[in-house]
């Protein structure tokens, strides 16, 4: 058995069957052909900052580890930027940033890797990947061929795409491709930004300055994994009618809301009705909500999958029973 508490950012530990790291697609192929592991079903994990182990996992675990930044096109207004599957994403965005190329910086300082970002449309701060995204290459599971998914063969939604659900478990990213713009156009106006560029008296940032404001913010706020284990937000905003939504607002006056772009709907911060509901800073032994970011279950050290697991679910009926509101999981439970 094969210990994965240095391969997930909650610091759980859980044991796998058996496990291997590969630095190509062409070595999970051979792999494959070979049979050594066909009784066993596989495990692709990426960073390991969006899991919860809460068993040992009978299965053969693949750490991807595929290196690579390269641009691979550009003309006189972008360039096609591509990272392999097992780049870290905030070195990707670092990287994309120190070069004045635009599109990433508002979306610095996620954990994960870059075949792990458009499994779930990572996004902060007014951002998401797909507004930058080109196109990725993944492996068919089934017939061991590389295709390539454009965006709308992606269908990306909110902390959702293609891969997490209908080609769930049917294929493995390799590398994705972005188109970042030569002539910087930068997003300030969500959460803390200009407050931050405003006290550095920043009126006119460069796409550096954003990023560093978005670092700023990140660091004041979430918890570093390497500090105490977590796995970033672990529930998606929830979207809700516009009825719903206002039935909120007249019993909630001045809950922070967001209109949904293309949509009546509204969306509401998952951290506020968490903190009115009492959980914030709550620890059980060593499962707890973090002090400073309500959104955020953190492993004080020892804590389990299992208990990690069972205090998500009494913040979530908490939630609704509370505020008739339902509270989906953000981080996919293994």
């Amino acid at each position: 058995m094969y210990s994965l508490r240095a391969y997930n950012t909650f610091g759980i530990e859980a044991e796998a069957r058996q496990f291997v790291e590969i630095s190509s697609i062409d070595q999970y192929v051979s792999l494959r052909k070979s049979g050594e592991y066909a009784h066993l079903p596989h495990l692709f994990l990426g960073g390991g900052s969006n899991v919860l182990l809460t068993k040992a996992q009978e299965a053969l675990v693949v750490k991807i580890s595929i290196p690579g930044i390269t641009v691979i096109n550009e003309d006189a207004d972008f360039v096609w930027l591509k990272g392999g599957a097992g780049v870290v994403w905030d070195e990707f965005v670092q990287y994309a940033v120190n070069q004045g190329w635009s599109g990433l910086e508002n979306l610095s300082l996620i954990p994960g890797t870059v075949g792990a970002a458009p499994m779930q449309n990572i996004g902060a701060y007014g951002a998401e990947i797909k507004d930058t995204f080109e196109s990725l290459e993944a492996l068919n599971l089934q017939t061991l061929e590389l295709e390539v998914f454009n965006a709308k063969a992606c269908a990306f939604g909110y902390r959702e795409s293609f891969f997490k659900r209908a080609g769930k478990g049917q294929y493995l990213i390799s590398s994705v491709t972005f188109k970042l713009s030569k002539k910087p156009s930068v997003k300030t106006s969500y959460g803390a930004i200009q407050e931050v560029l405003a006290a550095k008296g920043i009126t006119q940032p460069s796409i550096r300055e954003v990023a560093d404001a978005v670092i700023e913010i990140r660091q004041s706020k979430l918890p570093d994994p390497k500090e105490i284990g977590n796995s970033g937000s672990f529930f998606k905003n929830p979207t809700v009618s516009a009825s719903e939504a206002s039935r909120l607002m007249a019993e909630f006056p001045g809950i922070p809301n967001y209109p949904v772009e293309g949509s009546t709907d509204v969306k509401f911060p998952a951290g506020w009705f968490i903190e009115k509901a009492g959980w914030k800073g709550f620890r059980r032994g060593d499962a707890g909500v973090h002090a400073k970011q309500a959104l955020v279950l953190v492993n004080y050290g020892e804590a389990t999958g299992g208990e990690i697991l069972a205090l998500s679910e009494e913040i979530k009926q908490s939630i609704k029973d509370t505020f008739g509101v339902s509270l989906e999981t953000e981080v996919n439970i293994l």
